[in-house]
C-alpha cells in the first residue's frame, strides 16, 4: 500500500511503500511543545520505503535519550512532516495528522508515559 503524507499548504509530501513498521504515541515535552497538543503520533517506515518531494527546512534537536533528531518541515506554511532520529537511522518517522487518510493508521505503542497529561486515555486493544 503506498500512502501520502503532506504539510497544510501541500508544498512538501512524503510517499510510503508498505506497512509502518509500528505508530507511536509519544507523551514527552518536547512533543507536546512540537503539535502544541498532548502528544505527538509518529508513523514509522524504514527509510528505504519513503521518498519525498518538495522543499524543507530542517531543526535538529537533542531528544531525551541524548541523541540528535532531525526535523524537517514546510518553509512555507511551517508544519513538521516527517522527521529522522538519530537513535534509529534505519526509520522516518511521518506525522500522522498529515497523512492523506490516518484513520487506518492505529497506534501500536505509547512512550514517555511520565509526561502523559492526566486526562490523556488511550486504548490499544
Amino acid at each position: 500500500m503506498k500512502r501520502a503524507a503532506t504539510c497544510s499548504c501541500g508544498q512538501l509530501s512524503i510517499f510510503a511503500d508498505g506497512e509502518p513498521v509500528k505508530i507511536s504515541v509519544c507523551h514527552c515535552r518536547a512533543c507536546q511543545r512540537r503539535t502544541g497538543s498532548a502528544f505527538g503520533v509518529a508513523v514509522f517506515f524504514h527509510a528505504d520505503q519513503v521518498e519525498t518531494s518538495g522543499e524543507s527546512s530542517s531543526y535538529v534537536r537533542l531528544g531525551e535519550s541524548g541523541r540528535s533528531i532531525e526535523f524537517r518541515f514546510c518553509p512555507t506554511c511551517g508544519a513538521m512532516v516527517f522527521w529522522m532520529p538519530e537513535f534509529r537511522k534505519d526509520l522516518v518517522a511521518v506525522a500522522l495528522g498529515c497523512f492523506d487518510e490516518p484513520f487506518s493508521l492505529v497506534p501500536t505503542q505509547s512512550v514517555y508515559e511520565e509526561s502523559r497529561l492526566e486526562w490523556v486515555s488511550l486504548d490499544f486493544t
